[in-house]
């Protein structure tokens, strides 16, 4: 079922009473779209429109910035050797990226960096990798987007006299690692309500941190970092690690996508070129969807070339010629997600009449599991959680995650079957577990508990769209009014419209799958182009589409091949009369 969040009749945004901003020139749908979403007066707007780089938080709310940064800038006088250890994710990727090249402008000469990797040895701060550092002669670990549950390599790294500064934003356990500084804005006692930054945005609130130290004690070397041209980096890690794009999220990633249209970096060039995503505009959903999955994959596959390669290449030639090995490395992921894909539809049905997906099978590679969960969280609006078995040991590692708009916490859903699950951990809406495949069943039938549970007396599954839209709103003013209400992203989504009484005119199928459709209103005096991403598995056959009348639910963007024309991004199609 859909049901709309838009604002009872009764109210009429054009009142200033009800709608203090009612007076500016908006369409009256992006007006509705305001309130929703709680712009209601003209500071909001403004704030929403216009962010200000000067109103960002003091990065020293962050508990121990101070401390940490005065650890690293003795450091940097002592000229000591320093590790940055970072997730192999494109959060702890693009973290990575920006403290190396913000410590290299600062003056570090002495810096090494390393990455695990996903599929040999998985997530998290190694003790073992401390120990080979150790070798090398490293005086401090400074973590990216992991470290705040590794107990056992920073009790290694004290051992080796080795200090650790942890940055990371995931959740802590009960008792922190004895790290000399953790910086983590999820800890208890942090107060710095900075809860919702990425592990890259943690790193980049450090760099502030320490270039306000490096200008404080007169360093020449400041003049060279300049924080607005890392922000690439930090945009492709908040909009591809699912944090909040709130507060100071969407103020740097306003200006991020700002940075990353006239970017330098050879690798984000060439990319963005054989994307075609050169020279115009770009949106979160550019970033997000069509230009981070690209670098994503290097990581999942692990076939010799990994995202850091391509951000920190600085010859244009050489990443030029890295930009064949990603696509190549794209499509071998491609494939074996169109795979997965394949077992999980199989899979799923067994499951049809639960409230959740939770399938394992020794057919799902590893390194595409969390692609798997998002295609079938959205298709079937449930969480999804999509494990690969290893036959050698029993064990099942996946991902999991939310459809969009969800309520739910993922955390607390793995709770209820705790002692089930060897490890697990992430995110509300992207979380990874693992466990033995023998468990299976029982953790179903956990979940199944709370699931049961949770749905007394809730509306909690209940599907929403934004607002409706009429065929006369659907014009260049509403999509120039909507482009700068973004970016758009986690807690601050995309709008869904309800495109009402529409006839689909023709239908045509593309490679993969997909659908394009043609629409038309009832009068046939308006049409507009839509696509539909892998038609959800309990639709209408597509040739039964054509001359359905109906309801669709969408978002709206531009397509920019041959010019620019407005196009719909189709999530659902309801015959009219239907709920």
């Amino acid at each position: 079922m859909w049901l709309a969040k838009e604002l009872s009749p009764q109210l009429d945004v054009a009142s200033p009473e009800a709608f203090p901003i009612s007076h500016l020139p908006l369409p009256k749908v992006i007006k509705k779209l305001l309130f929703i979403k709680g712009i209601t007066d003209l500071d909001k707007y403004e704030q929403l429109i216009n962010p200000k780089l000067s109103s960002l938080a003091d990065p020293y709310l962050l508990l121990n910035m101070k401390a940490a940064v005065e650890r690293v800038y003795q450091s940097y006088l002592l000229q000591e050797k320093i590790c940055v250890y970072a997730d192999f994710d494109l959060d702890g990727s693009s973290g990575l990226a920006l403290m190396k090249e913000g410590l290299e402008q600062l003056g570090f000469q002495n810096i090494i960096c390393y990455q695990p990797k996903r599929l040999s040895q998985g997530y998290g701060f190694h003790a073992e990798v401390v120990e080979e550092l150790s070798k090398e002669n490293v005086k401090l670990i400074i973590t990216i987007d992991v470290g705040i549950t590794a107990h056992r390599a920073v009790a290694t790294a004290n051992l080796l006299k080795i200090d650790t500064i942890i940055t990371d934003h995931h959740l802590p356990d009960d008792h922190l690692p004895e790290a000399t500084f953790i910086v983590n804005p999820n800890q208890k006692a942090c107060t710095s309500g900075l809860g919702y930054l990425c592990g890259a945005g943690v790193a980049f609130y450090f760099l502030r941190a320490l270039a306000r130290k490096f200008k404080e004690e007169k360093q020449e070397s400041v003049q060279r970092l300049d924080l607005k041209k890392i922000l690439d980096y930090l945009t492709l890690a908040t909009l591809t690690d699912m944090v909040p794009l709130i507060k100071d999220n969407r103020t740097l990633v306003k200006f991020g996508l700002k940075q990353f249209e006239t970017t330098d970096r050879p690798g984000f060039r060439h990319l963005l070129e054989h994307l075609n995503l050169s020279h115009r505009p770009l949106n979160a959903q550019d970033i997000s969807i069509k230009f981070a999955p690209k670098l994503n994959a290097l990581s999942r596959m692990e076939n010799g070339i990994l995202p850091i390669d391509l951000l920190t290449e600085k010859d244009s030639d050489k990443a030029a010629g890295l930009i064949g090995r990603v696509l190549e490395n794209n499509e071998d992921r491609l494939q074996k997600q169109f795979d997965g894909e394949t077992v999980a539809k199989k899979l799923v049905k067994e499951q049809s009449e639960d409230d959740f997906v939770f399938i394992a099978a020794e057919e799902f590679h590893r390194g595409v599991v969390g692609i798997i969960a998002t295609k079938v969280s959205q298709e079937l609006n449930k969480p999804a959680f999509i494990g690969a078995l290893n036959p050698e040991d029993g064990n099942v590692v996946g991902s999991c995650r939310l459809p969009p708009n969800s309520l739910l916490h993922l955390i607390e859903i793995m709770k209820s079957a705790e002692s089930k699950f060897l490890r697990f951990g992430g995110h509300q809406m992207a979380a990874g577990f693992e466990f033995k495949y023998t468990d299976l069943e029982e953790i179903r039938q956990l979940f199944r508990g709370y699931f049961k549970e949770l749905k007394k007396g809730t509306t909690i599954f209940t599907k929403f769209y934004d607002v409706g839209i009429q065929w006369e709103e659907l014009n260049e003013k509403t999509m120039t009014y909507l482009d700068q209400l973004g970016p758009f992203g986690q807690s601050f989504d995309l709008p869904l419209f309800n495109l009402q009484d529409s006839i689909v005119q023709s239908v045509r199928v593309l490679k993969g799958g997909h659908l394009k459709l043609s629409l038309s209103n009832v009068a046939k005096t308006q049409n507009a182009e839509a696509l539909l991403f892998s038609p959800p598995m309990d639709r209408l056959f597509y040739e039964e589409l054509i001359g359905l009348r109906c309801d669709v639910i969408a978002e709206l963007q531009w397509n920019y091949y041959f010019g620019r024309k407005i196009q719909l991004l189709v999530k659902d199609i309801i015959p009219r009369g239907q709920a």
